[in-house]
């Protein structure tokens, strides 16, 4: 018997609990569970919920299940393909959903907007990614690519792929972003080099490096802001 949230005691009960104090106050486990909708035999959905959470890492938090493809949700006891693909949907909406807050500026006016626009995506990341913004003379964002995944600790960064997708979207600026996985967005020695050698290769081009920001856990870096010489 699947054990389904009407089943839990009603203080329990997560649409209950939002009922009477708002999403807001759901946990992270609860707030699964509402999607989840029902357990599995010998699991209620809560328990389930908490499952999934700790699948996708320790702290147990929502938004590293980013790192959990389908193939790893379903093999979950409890999680079915169906299941599964409700949570990346879900996980893709609120990627698209913040991307979009975004989305609408004329221009990209600061380091935050900038890191803004990358921090849900990659501030639970398990590898480095590397992503590239394009602006226009006014700021204005051109667009943006994903140039590279890499390890724990490096990705690599091509000097050419940048200035083709930039002189490709009519881009005279780019900002270098990438996490640290560790959530610590301390820029390393290497950090600072790269973003050096990069903006004089892409200075012989047309191109400005206008900043390199390192995303950790809900923080960011600026060189730029950090007045790091690069």
């Amino acid at each position: 018997m699947h054990e389904s949230i009407k089943d839990l005691p009603e203080d329990e009960r997560p649409y209950e609990k939002a009922l009477k104090y708002g999403a807001e106050s759901l946990t992270d486990t609860e707030l699964l569970a509402v999607l989840l909708r029902s357990g599995t035999a010998g699991m209620n959905v809560k328990e389930l919920a908490d499952r999934v959470l700790k699948a996708a890492g320790q702290e147990r938090s929502i938004g590293h299940l980013e790192n959990l493809s389908v193939k790893e949700l379903i093999q979950i006891r409890g999680i079915g393909p169906v299941k599964a693909i409700e949570i990346r949907c879900l996980l893709e909406f609120s990627k698209r959903m913040w991307n979009q807050k975004y989305a609408g500026r004329s221009s990209v006016t600061s380091a935050s907007e900038a890191a803004g626009y990358y921090m849900e995506e990659l501030r639970y990341k398990d590898t480095e990614h590397v992503c590239v913004m394009l602006l226009n003379t006014r700021n204005v964002v051109t667009g943006d690519f994903l140039m590279s995944k890499g390890t724990v600790s490096s990705s690599p960064v091509s000097v050419r792929e940048i200035a083709r997708k930039a002189l490709s979207m009519d881009a005279v600026r780019v900002i270098l972003v990438h996490n640290h996985p560790s959530g610590d967005p301390s820029p390393s020695s290497e950090d600072i080099a790269v973003a050096r050698s990069l903006k004089q290769a892409l200075s012989l081009v047309g191109i400005e490096l206008l900043d390199s920001i390192v995303i950790g856990d809900g923080v960011y870096v600026s060189l730029r802001e950090k007045r790091i010489n690069f």
